[in-house]
C-alpha cells in the first residue's frame, strides 16, 4: 500500500529510514525519467564522496604489528644490531568514516554534455560544516553554468539551502532553468501538502520531462515495507504538537 500521509510522509525522516529512502529516491527517478527522453539523452546516477573524521574515541592506536618482534635475549645483547628499531613513540591515526550520496545527471548522448543536475538534498547538507560547505560550492558553480538544477528538500531538519525571497515551509523543491537565472521556480510545501508533480528541464527545444514525486514516494515505500518498522518511533525531528495531532490519523495501528 501506499505512505498513509498525503505528501511527505515525517517518519521517513528518521535515520533509521533515511539512508534507505534516499539510496532508493534517485534511482526510482532515473526510472521514470529515462522513458521521457531517450534516445536523445542518458540518465546517470553519480555520488558525492565525504570523507569524516571520527570522534577521538574510536580511534585505533597503531605501533603494534599483529605479529610482534620480540626483544633479543640478554646474552645477545652484545651481538651487533640487525635493523630492527622499535619507535620512539606512538601515534593516533584518525578513523575515517565515508558517506556517499547519488545525485542524478542527465546527459546529451552524442557528447556526454551535462544538461542537468537532480539533488535530493540529506542531513549532511543542511548541517553546518564542511559538508555543506562542500555542497555549497558545487551548487555555487552548477548555478553559475549552463546546467539547469533540480534541487529537492524531503526534511524538515537543518539549515535550508539559501534563497531569497524564501517562504516560511517544511519542505521544498528548487527548479532552476539556466535561461532563467537568477529567477527560480521553487514549490514550498508543508507538510499536509501532497508533493508536486514538477518539470524537469531539457536542452531547448526539447520540451521538459515530468515526475511525479509523490508517485515515487509512494512506490518506495509500498516495495521497502517501510509500514513494518518506521512507526515503532516518532518523527525526527519532533513534530509541532499540531502537527503530531493530525499526523496520528495516518499512523497505522499495530495488528
Amino acid at each position: 500500500m501506499p505512505s498513509p500521509f498525503p505528501g511527505m510522509n515525517p517518519y521517513l525522516e528518521q535515520d533509521d529510514a533515511w539512508h534507505d529512502f534516499h539510496a532508493k529516491f534517485l534511482p526510482a527517478i532515473a526510472e521514470r525519467l529515462v522513458p521521457q527522453v531517450r534516445p536523445n539523452y542518458i540518465v546517470k546516477l553519480d555520488e558525492h564522496v565525504y570523507v569524516h573524521e571520527l570522534p577521538h574515541e574510536p580511534r585505533r592506536l597503531l605501533g603494534r604489528a599483529d605479529l610482534a618482534v620480540g626483544r633479543s635475549p640478554a646474552h645477545a645483547a652484545e651481538r651487533p644490531a640487525a635493523g630492527i628499531l622499535e619507535a620512539p613513540a606512538q601515534v593516533r591515526l584518525p578513523v575515517q568514516d565515508i558517506e556517499r550520496l547519488a545525485f542524478l545527471e542527465v546527459r546529451d548522448r552524442h557528447n556526454r554534455e551535462l544538461i542537468t543536475v537532480i539533488e535530493l538534498l540529506s542531513p549532511s547538507h543542511k548541517r553546518t560544516g564542511s559538508d555543506r560547505e562542500q555542497y555549497l560550492a558545487k551548487r555555487e558553480s552548477l548555478l553559475g553554468s549552463r546546467v539547469h538544477l533540480v534541487e529537492i528538500d524531503l526534511l524538515r531538519g537543518g539549515r535550508p539551502m539559501p534563497l531569497a525571497d524564501r517562504p516560511e515551509c517544511s519542505y521544498s523543491v528548487l527548479v532552476s532553468r539556466v535561461e532563467e537565472r537568477p529567477q527560480a521556480g521553487l514549490w514550498p510545501l508543508s507538510l499536509r501538502d501532497r508533493l508536486p508533480l514538477i518539470p524537469i528541464p531539457l536542452r531547448r527545444p526539447d520540451g521538459d520531462a515530468q515526475l511525479d514525486l509523490q508517485e515515487v514516494l509512494d512506490r518506495i515505500y509500498d516495495a521497502s515495507g517501510y509500514e513494518d518498522y518506521i512507526y515503532e518511533n516518532a518523527p525526527e525531528p519532533a513534530l509541532t504538537p499540531e502537527d503530531a495531532s493530525w499526523a496520528r490519523q495516518f499512523v497505522p495501528q499495530p495488528g
